[in-house]
């Protein structure tokens, strides 16, 4: 039977896209290729989570965008360490979450960003 496997990107508008590109790949250090994007490998651990919110979450807050993203991380705190080098300080933390720990920064085109450490497995 015909499946969907998981979520196969994440696509944005942004007024500047190569200013938010570079931003991605200055402050969260990813690997944005010569065509605008990046390509993840699978990862080793951890979910891809698709999940719609009621219309009235505050979740994505302070973004008033109709989304979020969420980045899977293998350290959370070297990630978070190399945003505030940046000038990026994060609007909150969770480090008691089941299923691992979370932070949350904003891009330059306003969308809030999640960042996701799962929890080891074992």
């Amino acid at each position: 039977m015909a499946k969907v496997l998981g979520v196969g990107g994440v696509f944005f508008k942004a007024e500047d896209p190569a200013a938010v590109a570079a931003w991605y790949a200055r402050v969260l250090g990813l690997a944005v290729e010569d065509w605008g994007g990046v390509a993840f490998a699978h990862p080793d651990r951890g979910v891809v989570v698709w999940s719609p919110f009621k219309a009235d979450t505050t979740y994505f807050e302070p973004s008033t965008r109709g989304f979020m993203i969420n980045l899977m991380v293998d350290d959370l705190d070297g990630v978070l360490a190399k945003a505030r080098a940046e000038g990026v300080e994060p609007l909150g933390r969770s480090d008691d979450d089941p299923s691992g720990r979370f932070a949350w920064v904003m891009d330059p085109a306003g969308v809030k960003v999640e960042l996701w450490e799962p929890k080891a497995e074992g």
